[in-house]
């Protein structure tokens, strides 16, 4: 049976936390096995790194909460209402912020590095994260069970102790370890006490923004134990969001004070008056602005999210801001480095043609059945009374051959080198889109650009032409995160983008907001009503994991516009919202009766 990501056979030989770091202690055992643990021919217990310092981490935790004495540095343990158990998980010089959706079995995790006020992601893997800070997050849900109540009680005893005796302790840890390890890796099998969890196999955990945090919306409503440094409790009141205006954006942070050429003015987007410019779009212009004079100007950027959160018309609105020319380069599984840096290809004869004739040379077919002698003439410059339409059509394939021939061979002698559109934006200093890149195969195409993306750097094209970096060159990375397709980006990539914003799902207001004006739409309480639909099925989806389709703003938007058109909202939801979200007739039923229908009532 496959292992879950937080018990991969990596994660069992990292070394285990003092004081059973003594190697006695390591490997498995045939003693210390919890009630979950039916295997009882074969079965073992093993001590787990990671489980073991989320262990230790909550013990130390409870019993400084219950004997009254100082937490700070010690994490915190709490809930946000009924819907999200909420911790911070404090080792070395960083804290890992956790949120946890019991309903959906997925986390949201930032993590914190001491001293800065942005979240870094938060990657399950070797040499990565080893998920402590997750299964401390799920301490209390593992304390529901009595066998875990019941062993841990003992363990926070014995550490309060001193751990007087060490091999009580060892198999007290081993059963606790066990216990969490069956109920996770079979939590069918365990019953209610199971705990189902959906951690994305490239282990890379939604990553729980600043942005989120300010906002308010994950803020723990009560702390268990420890106090929260980072999430606030009660500050679920959003703040106010300041409307950045189109006259005071567009064109408000040129880098330099450079004179475009007809052809680049024209390819600065023109935001539409719908748009609502972003924050993180503001702070992309302003650092790229800012740092233009530094060292190291700020030019790398990467959006992440769902589909239909408005990375790209967030990347034109970048362009519109820094008055540059956007261009953009669309990833594929089978993009190569070539697709990227450009490529030859055979040179056109300047004919426009794609036949061996002009168009005003073919021969008509009524003149050859009319007067074929005539025809045939005009093809071979000899007069004949005697020759037929089968004469004519000979000499017509004879030359249509001779043509193509030449043709041929003019082509095979001119190549000619074209550049991409994100070689061109290097060579000029434009904006230029990459998107999706994770849906590339080769995890070493991307490699191949550090390069450029390393500032005022160069690349050598396949012609042997260098070419350096514009300093006014800006890239911005969009992407989308565990959806199908999609794999990790490599390191060396991340560590080159100079600002990371993960683009949430725009609230139910906005949503209303941003339709209305991108489609004309005037029934604000009826495009509500859809909104909530729309709400509710995105969250139907990540409940019961239909992961093969997509709802959100585009869905949407499709839904009102066909609204407007059969004025039937239950008829178009069925071929837009209800269609998109899942290919499964299953699934899409479902749909339809637990989200559809709350709002909808079939009229045909």
């Amino acid at each position: 049976m496959a292992r879950s990501k937080l018990f991969e056979g990596w994660s069992f030989k990292l070394k285990l936390p003092a004081p059973f770091d003594d190697p006695q202690y390591a490997g498995q055992k045939n003693m210390g096995r919890s009630k979950y643990n039916t295997n009882t021919s074969v079965g073992t217990a093993t001590l787990h790194a990671p489980s073991l310092r989320a262990l230790l981490a909550f013990a130390k935790l409870v019993n400084a909460s219950e004997q009254g004495s100082p937490t700070d540095d010690l994490g915190a343990i709490g809930h946000q209402d009924a819907t999200y158990r909420i911790a911070e998980y404090v080792s070395a010089n960083k804290t890992d912020c956790v949120v946890f959706n019991p309903t959906t079995g997925k986390f949201i995790t930032g993590r914190f590095i001491k001293g800065s006020d942005n979240a870094v992601p938060y990657t399950m893997g070797a040499g990565n994260c080893s998920g402590s800070a997750l299964l401390f997050c799920l301490m209390p849900v593992f304390d529901e069970d009595s066998e875990f109540h019941d062993c841990m009680a003992d363990f926070k005893e014995a550490m309060a102790s001193g751990w007087p005796d060490m091999d009580a302790a060892f198999e007290t840890a081993l059963k606790l370890c066990d216990n969490m390890y069956r109920r996770i890796e079979n939590a069918k099998g365990a019953g209610k006490a199971g705990i189902k969890l959906a951690i994305p196999t490239t282990g890379n955990i939604s990553n729980l923004s600043q942005l989120a945090i300010n906002n308010g919306s994950y803020s723990p409503t009560g702390a268990v134990y420890g106090d929260f440094s980072i999430l606030k409790i009660g500050s679920r009141s959003t703040p106010v969001t300041k409307v950045v205006s189109h006259n005071d954006f567009v064109s408000q942070y040129q880098m330099t004070q450079r004179i475009l050429t007809d052809r680049e003015r024209a390819m600065v987007p023109k935001l539409p008056d719908w748009y609502i410019i972003p924050h993180e779009v503001v702070r992309v212009c302003e650092h790229a602005k800012l740092t233009t004079s530094s060292q190291q100007p700020m030019r790398n950027f990467l959006f992440r999210g769902e589909a239909g959160t408005g990375k790209t018309m967030g990347a034109q609105a970048i362009a519109a801001g820094l008055n540059l020319p956007y261009t953009l380069m669309t990833c594929s599984a089978n993009t190569e480095i070539s697709d990227l840096v450009g490529q030859f290809i055979p040179d056109a004869d300047g004919t426009g043609h794609d036949s061996c004739f002009g168009d005003d040379e073919l021969p008509k077919v009524s003149d050859i059945i009319m007067h074929p002698p005539s025809v045939y003439m005009a093809l071979t410059g000899v007069y004949d009374d005697d020759k037929t339409e089968d004469d004519v059509l000979e000499k017509l394939v004879e030359a249509a051959v001779a043509r193509l021939a030449v043709k041929e061979e003019k082509q095979g002698q001119k190549i000619r080198y074209v550049d991409t559109p994100l070689i061109e934006a290097m060579r000029h200093g434009y904006v230029c889109e990459l998107q999706e890149p994770s849906c590339i195969a080769n995890p070493g195409v991307l490699v191949g650009l550090n390069s450029l993306l390393d500032s005022c750097q160069e690349i050598t094209l396949p012609t042997g032409e260098r070419v350096k970096r514009h300093p006014d060159t800006v890239i911005v990375v969009t992407t989308n995160s565990d959806y199908a397709g999609c794999r990790d980006m490599n390191q060396s990539i991340i560590s080159r983008m100079d600002l990371i914003y993960d683009i949430a799902a725009p609230d139910l207001a906005t949503m209303v907001k941003r339709v209305m004006n991108v489609t004309g739409f005037t029934d604000e309480q009826e495009a509500t009503k859809m909104a909530l639909v729309v709400r509710d099925i995105a969250e139907r989806c990540r409940e019961t994991m239909i992961t093969d389709g997509s709802c959100g703003m585009r869905e949407f938007k499709s839904w009102v516009l066909s609204t407007m058109i059969t004025k039937d909202p239950y008829e178009s939801a069925l071929s837009t919202i209800i269609s998109s979200a899942s290919a499964d007739p299953d699934n899409r039923s479902d749909l339809v009766s637990t989200c559809l229908e709350k709002q909808y009532v079939r009229s045909f």
